[in-house]
């Protein structure tokens, strides 16, 4: 059995170092395979394997672990006993991140069977042939034992420092305490893939232009963030075509990759922009482009920066021989509107699929299918028309009935969502206004004095918070899925205990919201951060500022609608029909892009078979996948089938 958990490919550099801290032997890498193994004694070692060389098996004992910079693909392991350490880098952060946690877990749950009296010199000198096997996969019960290991250890009292460092120098482990990090709250999600997301991601490994799509709560993010997550960082660009969308997985805009402004100038001036230092590097050095939410990327752009691409790389391939991963949902927001630089009229925008760029790239399109955000398959059946646009009785009834539910819960109001980020904003002011007692006021800290308008288009949160008790807030950072206290919950602010918000949540749970840190990248490689408490005024949210979230308990009037879709970004952002209100509903205010129809309906791109039940036929081996030209897409035969 082929256990993923113990493997690790990546750049390694091995020092040794003599007593003096002098570098006595150095071994480097651009490309190492790492693998965890036990000896008869059942030691766990680190086998470095690469071209040319011969295998490096490493003790785990008496290690310590950094990994400040782990989600940057960086980490280093010093092992105490040999005088040496390990040096990992352009590690895919998914892959770096389950090797590194393997560690931990069998390094806590395991005692050596190694004899005490034997000198570590006399084992590792030993003449004896030794047999090594792969370590077995992680149990449910290893993972919960060191967990528990690391929650023991940050409740007691912290040890004089004296004695903190007799501590170190006895264990022959991972520190619980460094261990924290691994099961934190981490960009790189670990839940298991389904087989839809699986099959997507193994298309993007083997190479292929991926595009997939799916309606709104089908994990579309959290899959993109996995693949984010395997591949090599350093030759990985992920952006999207939003502030916000690229806080959320890590990367960086679209424009700021680009380099070309917003895509106004000629295109012999473009090149030009792009040309110069330190974009032109970026740009030769990407192998692998992510874009998130490619419905917002308006057609001319793409095609621009698609010519770019050939220019800058040299390179007469669509974008330059870059593999190209898009993401979004044609049926939710589109581009926002641009101008016509000859006569500066408006004009509309054009979606992506209908560029010469987008055929030449030759994408393979998915979709996924299952619903994640939402249980009731009611509720799905009725997204899926509205994402159409069909809209029949039924839709109409059901949801003009839920004008007279009562969504709140004690002190918690439902959030209002608009159709205008204006509205939105007076809403908050006017109600906060109106609440007695003293204004708190929760400024952000910025690594980086003058960023604080960049930061504010970027991260989620706000420079400048304003609370007073019993303001309507919303959870902004997910702190404790198992508690409920995620992304998008909903709370009000009982009150401020030692300068904090205390803020009690839909399902009763208390929670002192302390600051917690947003990291955005540069487009040349650097970082911003905000540091601030992960709340936000709630009475009332933009429909376009609520893409991405969850609500638990949201209200919504959609008159004022104005681009297809709307409606149906917002409908779908609630969690249930329990939990939602909508005001004077009309079948007029939902209606589809006549355009994202015909794409849709017309994809002929060749996608993978979706697997049924398990045979020899269709068991997918790494690498191989059976596939099946499709010239139309059934999404219209029937309200709930889906594209494949």
């Amino acid at each position: 059995m082929n256990n993923s958990d113990g493997y690790l490919t990546c750049a390694v550099n091995i020092e040794w170092l003599n007593k003096q801290g002098i570098v006595q032997r150095k071994l480097t890498q651009k490309k190492a395979n790492l693998r965890l193994i036990r000896n008869e004694r059942k030691e766990i070692l680190v086998e470095v394997t690469a071209e040319k060389t011969a295998p490096v098996k490493l003790l785990l004992k008496g290690i310590s672990v950094h990994k400040k910079f782990m989600n940057e693909g960086k980490a280093s392991i010093k092992f105490q006993p040999l005088n040496c350490t390990l040096y990992l880098s352009n590690a895919p952060t998914g892959q770096l991140l389950t090797f590194l946690r393997t560690i931990f877990v069998k390094m806590t749950g395991g005692q050596s069977a190694t004899n005490a009296n034997t000198s570590l010199r006399t084992q590792l000198l030993s003449h004896k042939p030794q047999q090594f096997e792969e370590i077995s996969p992680l149990t449910n019960l290893e993972i919960d034992k060191a967990r528990a290991k690391i929650s023991k250890s940050t409740e007691t009292t912290p040890s004089p420092l004296a004695s903190k460092k007799r501590k170190l120098e006895r264990t022959d482990s991972v520190r619980p305490q460094a261990a924290k990090k691994l099961y934190s709250s981490s960009p790189i999600p670990n839940e298991p893939l389904d087989l839809e997301q699986q099959q997507v991601l193994d298309a993007c490994l083997a190479g292929h232009n991926v595009f997939f799509t799916g309606s709104a709560g089908t994990g579309k993010s959290y899959l993109l963030k996995r693949i984010i997550g395997t591949l090599p960082p350093d030759v990985t660009t992920a952006t999207a075509s939003t502030g916000v969308a690229a806080c959320h997985i890590g990367g960086v805009t679209l424009h700021q990759f680009a380099g070309i402004g917003k895509g106004e100038a000629t295109l012999e001036r473009s090149v030009e922009l792009a040309s110069k230092p330190p974009t032109v590097s970026i740009w030769r050095k990407c192998k692998h482009l992510i874009i998130d939410e490619i419905s917002m990327v308006d057609g001319e752009y793409f095609e621009k920066i698609e010519q770019v691409a050939r220019k800058v790389r040299r390179n007469d391939k669509p974008f330059g021989g870059i593999q190209l991963i898009l993401c979004g949902d044609f049926f939710q927001l589109p581009p926002v509107r641009t101008f016509n630089f000859g006569d500066n009229k408006a004009v509309p925008p054009r979606f992506c699929f209908k560029t010469k760029a987008w055929e030449s790239c030759r994408l393979t399109t998915y979709e996924l299918r299952k619903v994640h955000r939402q249980n009731d398959e009611s509720f799905i059946s009725i997204l899926n028309k509205i994402r159409i646009g069909r809209v029949d009785k039924d839709v109409t009834d059901t949801l003009a009935a839920t004008a007279k539910q009562r969504i709140e819960q004690g002190d918690i109001l439902a959030t209002r969502l608009c159709t205008h980020t204006k509205d939105a904003d007076i809403i908050n002011e006017t109600k906060l206004k109106a609440l007695q007692g003293e204004l708190q006021v929760f400024e952000a800290q910025d690594s980086i004095p003058g960023t604080t308008k960049q930061l504010d288009q970027q991260t989620p949160v706000p420079s400048r918070l304003e609370l007073k008790i019993g303001a309507q807030v919303m959870l902004l950072k997910n702190i404790n899925v198992a508690s409920g206290l995620v992304n998008g919950a909903r709370g009000v602010v009982k009150e401020f205990r030692q300068g904090l918000p205390v803020v009690q949540f839909r399902n009763k749970k208390e929670y002192v919201a302390n600051h917690e840190r947003w990291t955005v990248k540069t487009a040349g490689g650097g970082s911003l951060s905000r540091k601030q408490v992960p709340l936000k005024l709630a009475w009332a949210f933009s429909i376009h500022k609520s893409q991405g979230l969850t609500l638990d308990c949201v209200e919504m009037s959609l008159g004022r609608v104005f681009e297809a879709g709307q409606a149906y970004v917002a409908l779908s952002r609630a969690q249930s029909l329990e939990t939602l209100r909508v005001l004077d509903f009309n079948s007029t205010q939902v209606w589809a892009n006549p355009d994202v129809l015909q794409f849709y309906r017309t994809l002929d791109q060749t996608r993978i078979v979706p697997l049924g039940p398990i045979n020899k036929q269709n068991i997918i081996r790494k690498g191989v996948k059976k596939r099946l030209p499709m010239s139309k897409s059934k999404l219209f035969d029937k309200p709930l089938v889906s594209i494949c």
